[in-house]
């Protein structure tokens, strides 16, 4: 029992560090004036590394929706009710999730591997003997792009997907169901309340994935090979938390 133990205390531990690390990156904030043209570099790393592969990854979750879920309704005579399913599955569920999922893998893992790194060669050491607080100007900086980055994509993620999922419904002749009435249901069935939700899922998985990344980072000792499993850690602990945030959210809202 010692190990199991010891594995719950050392997660525990973890995740007191982590929310500490949180609230000080937070109490930095009062420096983001300061730190814009950090902020903006780290925005453009979002867009560049998750912006073509999310509008990919959308269109198809949203054509492969209307084509399980309108197929099924065809048989009913329920086929105008498309719009209204494709479009709460990806508001609710599907696009905040998936989009943090396709955040941490592009972005979170770098990083990971780029904080690692430089605690794993002493450039923090040289920071904090420059008097240069490392969770000023590396973890404030990084928070406040993915707080505003996440979200974003998240829109644009659910926009992409009801695009995939009526131009699906439109062509598929099973289906049948014009771009025009697919609107409609989505706009009769999905309300304000429902893509706030989304928006408040987006952000608190950036949170997660932010904080989680920079602090296997920080803790990252050793040589060169522990920077690649500092990258594995970070990125499944920040699936771990993105699910487990995922439900408690989703049961909250409810």
């Amino acid at each position: 029992m010692k190990g199991p133990l010891r594995q719950l205390e050392g997660f525990l531990w973890g995740l007191g560090e982590g929310l500490f690390l949180f609230l000080q990156a937070v109490s930095w904030c009062r420096a983001v004036p300061r730190n814009l043209d950090k902020i903006i570099v780290h925005l453009l790393e979002f867009g560049n590394a998750t912006l073509p592969i999310a509008s990919l990854m959308a269109v198809f979750i949203g054509g492969v929706l209307a084509l399980q879920t309108g197929s099924r309704l065809a048989q009913f005579g329920l086929e105008g009710a498309i719009g209204g399913i494709v479009g709460l599955s990806m508001v609710k569920e599907l696009g905040p999730v998936m989009t943090a999922l396709l955040v941490v893998g592009r972005v979170g893992s770098a990083i990971a591997a780029e904080v690692g790194a430089m605690n794993v060669y002493e450039e923090i050491d040289a920071l904090k003997t420059l008097n240069i607080d490392p969770v000023r100007y590396l973890v404030m900086p990084r928070l406040v792009a993915s707080v505003i980055a996440v979200p974003a994509l998240c829109m644009y993620v659910n926009v992409i997907g009801l695009v995939g999922g009526a131009f699906v419904s439109a062509v598929n002749p099973k289906i049948g169901v014009s771009a025009r009435l697919f609107r409609l249901n989505f706009q009769e069935v999905v309300r304000g309340a429902d893509i706030l939700d989304s928006l408040i899922k987006s952000v608190v998985f950036a949170v997660a994935i932010a904080v989680t990344c920079c602090y296997v980072g920080l803790k990252t000792t050793g040589g060169p090979e522990e920077i690649g499993r500092a990258v594995t850690r970070a990125v499944v602990l920040s699936f771990m938390f993105i699910f487990v945030l995922n439900y408690l959210i989703t049961r909250s809202l409810m």
